[in-house]
């Protein structure tokens, strides 16, 4: 079980309840949520949760590394726990995003043709397995 409380604070962010349970939700929940969802699926549980806090406390993750956001095929900032390398599958049926994690050789590289890599983005779309069932 991952101690999110001293997650948090390895990255310099002092915990909060509601900072660990936006953790515990994404961690949980690889959906590549938007602020949005991840508000709404977090203030049954803790009624005194604003958007406000949800946005910042995500913009304060990524900046200090512990999650991901991502710009992927809309104008919506999604965010994710994973930050391994790894491609992005959107379904252009349901909407879903998925992690693939057969990453291409090209992801594992610090340097493709004597470029130095820093990061990289590789965005797929299609359907789903489930959509074409």
């Amino acid at each position: 079980m991952i101690d999110f409380k001293e997650l948090l604070k390895e990255h310099g962010i002092a915990p909060s309840i509601q900072r660990i349970k936006i953790l515990e939700f994404l961690e949980k929940n690889r959906i590549h949520p938007t602020a949005d969802m991840v508000y709404q699926a977090l203030v049954q549980e803790i009624p005194t949760l604003s958007k406000t806090t949800v946005y910042n406390t995500l913009k304060a993750f990524t900046e200090k590394g512990v999650l991901v956001a991502l710009s992927l095929f809309e104008n919506e900032v999604r965010y994710e726990y994973n930050t391994e390398p790894h491609i992005h599958f959107k379904c252009i049926k349901c909407g879903k995003i998925y992690d693939i994690s057969k990453a291409f050789e090209c992801l594992n590289n610090k340097e493709i043709e004597g470029h130095k890599v820093l990061e990289h983005h590789v965005n797929l779309k299609g359907i789903c397995k489930n959509c074409r069932d």
